[in-house]
């Protein structure tokens, strides 16, 4: 089971009923203020990768050798669209899991990865002879 999609609701919820219990109406503002920032840092992070991806040709990456070389099983999508600044080449039927995506570099070396609900699980370097 994934902690992680667990764990940030109960943080909300024990923070907000602290909140309350300490400050009232108060602490449900400034609870309420803090769980709206955060969401919104992640928001504007989120936008910001995606932005730098799009001024970039899809499924490019600098070096297919150092991407392979920096990636680490569980990161997530956006982690690796961060590091590559580009969008990946879906390779796999669009909606369906495992999804692939394929990112090749200037000397058509490629990193082919494969993700399952939305973390990488496994990946590949091809180089060409």
């Amino acid at each position: 089971m994934n902690f992680t999609k667990v764990l940030a609701p109960v943080a909300i919820i024990v923070l907000t009923v602290g909140a309350w219990r300490q400050f009232g109406w108060a602490g449900i503002a400034l609870a309420g203020g803090g769980i709206v920032m955060w969401i919104l840092l992640h928001f504007t992070r989120m936008l910001t990768i995606l932005k730098k991806a799009s001024d970039r040709p899809m499924g490019h990456v600098a070096s297919a050798v150092m991407l392979h070389a920096k990636l680490k099983k569980g990161v997530s999508l956006m982690h690796v669209i961060a590091m590559t600044r580009s969008l990946g080449r879906l390779q796999s039927p669009k909606d369906q899991q495992p999804e692939v995506f394929t990112w090749t570099d200037a000397g058509q070396s490629s990193v082919t990865c494969t993700f399952v609900g939305g973390k990488l699980t496994e990946w590949a370097l091809q180089r060409p002879e």
